[in-house]
């Protein structure tokens, strides 16, 4: 199942976290610690605003970051995925 976001709305998902290194080497759970950037998976196409359609900014494949509270949380098909309009998106991480 795909999930097709309306409007300015964009379907994020947390990114899987790595147990191990390259090297092969099982990271303590302290060390998985991260900043929580989600991953942009699917945009709509944009908000109609007095008329005239705004433009998307973020992309799929980009990472974010939101605020505590930001969002909807969602289950599709047993994985996790928050759904947020775009203004509630605070930056994107390059």
């Amino acid at each position: 199942m795909t999930i097709k976001p309306l409007f300015d709305k964009v379907v994020l998902q947390k990114p899987e976290k790595k147990e191990t290194t390259k090297s092969g080497i099982i990271l303590a759970a302290a060390a998985k610690e991260e900043p929580e950037f989600l991953e942009v998976i699917a945009v709509g196409d944009g908000a109609v605003v007095e008329g005239v359609k705004q433009p998307m900014i973020v992309k799929v494949g980009d990472k974010v970051l939101l605020g505590k509270l930001a969002g909807t949380q969602v289950e599709i098909d047993k994985k996790e995925y928050t759904i947020v309009s775009q203004e509630e998106i605070l930056a994107i991480v390059e």
